[in-house]
């Protein structure tokens, strides 16, 4: 009976052939071109289609594996229990010991411990690590005195009687992110092949301990300093590619080196990308590492840590901050990464409070407790979109880590230049979109707070490109390295220049003069008050005015340092001039748009004009410096 239903239902949904869709879409668009209109063009090198089919999975060679088998596309196990992280910083031991205590009984499942001093010891650690349990708790460590730390750490470990098999361990020792890419050196006074020795004398010193990870590839850092998807996933696998090769010539073989790396990157916004570069990261390394015929399965298992984009992150309306953590989140637990990360709300401008770090541990405990995301392994399997993505995403990124290796590997091409050129052509690009908002960041660029004032917290020096964390990895270039790259956030161009008004003294006003076509003004008059209110000038918005002169008075009435005319394009010929005139110099005269007649009015002295395509940036710049601020 039920298969008789079935097949009635399936009758009255005859096939569609994709033929037929684009003939539908042809028909909607009304001679609008398909490509500009539907087809969109990532960053990444390659485009988007408006859908996808089954048929667009045919060519899709990854298809079929299961969840933890080979390459590891859809996991590198079978399920996605996923691990909560808190980082916490050292400066004392005890104080950081209960911090973690409590982290540990609200929620979190693993705790990373950035070490702010070099000088740390054996009792340092023995205060550090008080009732919490290397059984249970997944431990990382990281920050100045990280390599000191390893050590201690592995003295104790050849020291105890613990099982190898239960003792979770990771050590983010990365000098070619920490020190070559983010300083310009690699290595001190001892070399390069210090710095890698090292690191293999601690391997060799508790080979028992598989899942003790003394590398910690800090591939984060590349989307911090503005890089697209692809290029951060290219050269993560490239540094890590060659801190295999580095430590193979220090003598360990593959099975050794490979187990020992432990993955950190970024997760940002672009939600369905996200999910794609992880499930796309998985399987290149698992492809890479088979080359070296490795006789245990670990060695092609990518572990990855995910920590919610620092770059995406805004000083104003930092509430909008929890929003971008959680979409994040939930792309880095769709796509079964081994342990995330959401940073607290308020980290870009202080240290954060018990209340941010609760919501930001919070946000991992409601995807898992009441959404349920870890009871399902892979859940964008299958995925027309997605799966295409990340063939898409990995077939970029595979040509660029191409491109690496065929000039001598991460750190010849580093030396090179050509990392930094690809970044920072990258960053540029992403800088230009949101000064001309064709990439938008909430509250910054697009809906600002228009009431918002920062408070004393905020400082020149929190909006200041750089890291504030007094961290190895943070502070002037080496001399007499090479170029670094340069870690900010992409909201900081604004909040400068808001900060700037904030700080003033001064209380600059947009007044929103609204005359002619009502329909057109009001539209006028609220894109107005936005774009002025991206750096912090007070907004007067206006309902309507009857008259030009009844409007200019209250203008002039309320001391307005901007007048800004919002109307159709058809009654700027006539209300523009008119109302430049009433104005003169006792303000600066705005036209709201891009009209027809803008020649004719720039020809009577009407230069201002705010618009879609102005570079809003800029443009309020220049308002600035001619307001005196």
């Amino acid at each position: 009976m039920a298969n008789n239903k079935e097949e009635k239902l399936f009758g009255l949904f005859p096939p569609v052939t994709t033929e037929q869709w684009e003939a539908a879409i042809t028909t909607d668009l009304k001679g609008a071109d398909y490509e500009r209109k539907l087809v969109w063009r990532t960053a990444e090198g390659f485009n988007v289609r408006p859908y996808y089919r089954a048929e667009n999975l045919k060519d899709v060679a990854f298809l079929g594996s299961k969840c933890g088998e080979f390459p590891y596309v859809r996991g590198t196990k079978k399920d996605n229990n996923w691990q909560i992280h808190q980082t916490i910083g050292v400066e004392c031991p005890k104080e950081a010991n209960a911090e973690a205590t409590r982290a540990l009984t609200k929620g979190a499942e693993s705790i990373g411990f950035c070490i702010a001093s070099k000088e740390f010891s054996a009792a340092d650690l023995d205060t550090l690590l008080k009732g919490i349990s290397l059984k249970t708790t997944e431990l990382t460590f990281c920050g100045c005195g990280v390599k000191t730390v390893a050590e201690l750490f592995a003295d104790k470990l050849k020291n105890s009687d613990l099982n190898p098999e239960e003792v979770k361990v990771n050590f983010v020792i990365d000098p070619i992110i920490n020190k070559l890419t983010l300083k310009g050196k690699l290595g001190c006074k001892e070399g390069a092949p210090k710095a890698f020795s090292t690191i293999a004398d601690l391997i060799k010193k508790v080979p028992q301990y598989k899942r003790v990870r003394f590398v910690g590839v800090n591939g984060q850092q590349f989307n911090n300093c503005g890089s697209t998807i692809v290029q951060e996933l290219a050269f993560t696998l490239a540094v890590g590619h060659e801190y295999v090769v580095k430590l193979m010539e220090q003598g360990l073989t593959i099975d050794q080196a490979a187990p020992s790396i432990r993955f950190t990157m970024s997760v940002s916004s672009n939600y369905f990308m996200e999910i794609a570069k992880f499930r796309a990261a998985r399987m290149l390394w698992a492809n890479i590492m088979a080359q070296y015929k490795p006789t245990r399965g670990c060695a092609s298992k990518m572990k990855i840590h995910a920590v919610t984009s620092k770059w995406n992150m805004t000083v104003y309306d930092p509430y909008v901050n929890m929003l971008r953590g959680t979409t994040e989140a939930m792309s880095a637990a769709i796509a079964g990464v081994h342990s995330i990360e959401v940073r607290p709300f308020d980290e870009a401008y202080e240290k954060p409070t018990d209340f941010s770090t609760r919501i930001a541990r919070n946000v991992q405990l409601l995807l898992k407790e009441e959404s349920h995301f870890n009871q399902v392994c892979d859940a964008a399997g299958g995925s027309y979109y997605i799966e295409n993505l990340t063939a898409s995403i990995a077939e970029q990124a595979w040509k660029l880590f191409k491109e690496v290796e065929d000039r001598g590997g991460y750190i010849a091409a580093f030396e090179a230049g050509f990392i930094q050129d690809q970044i920072e052509a990258s960053a540029a690009t992403k800088d230009k979109n949101i000064a001309t908002r064709r990439e938008t960041l909430l509250g910054t660029n697009q809906f600002p707070n228009f009431l918002e004032v920062a408070g004393q917290e905020v400082t020149a020096e929190t909006v200041t490109p750089g890291d504030k964390a007094k961290c190895c990895c943070s502070g002037k270039p080496v001399e007499g390295g090479v170029r670094p790259l340069r870690p900010y956030r992409g909201a900081m161009a604004f909040e400068q220049m808001r900060l700037s008004v904030d700080r003033s003294g001064k209380e600059p006003k947009a007044f929103m003069l609204t005359c002619g076509s009502l329909a057109f003004a009001r539209a006028r008059a609220q894109f107005s008050c936005n774009f002025f209110a991206c750096a912090g000038i007070r907004v007067q918005d206006n309902t309507y005015f009857k008259s030009l002169e009844e409007g200019v008075k209250a203008a002039l009435d309320a001391k307005a340092d901007i007048v800004v005319i919002c109307a159709a394009d058809d009654d700027y010929a006539t209300l523009a001039p008119e109302a430049a005139k009433m104005i003169g110099d006792k303000a600066i005269f705005v036209v709201a748009g891009a009209p027809a007649c803008m020649a004719d009015l720039e020809a009577q002295g009407i230069k201002n004009f705010i618009h879609v395509k102005s570079n809003v940036l800029e443009t309020l710049k220049y308002y600035l410096k001619e307001l005196g601020i």
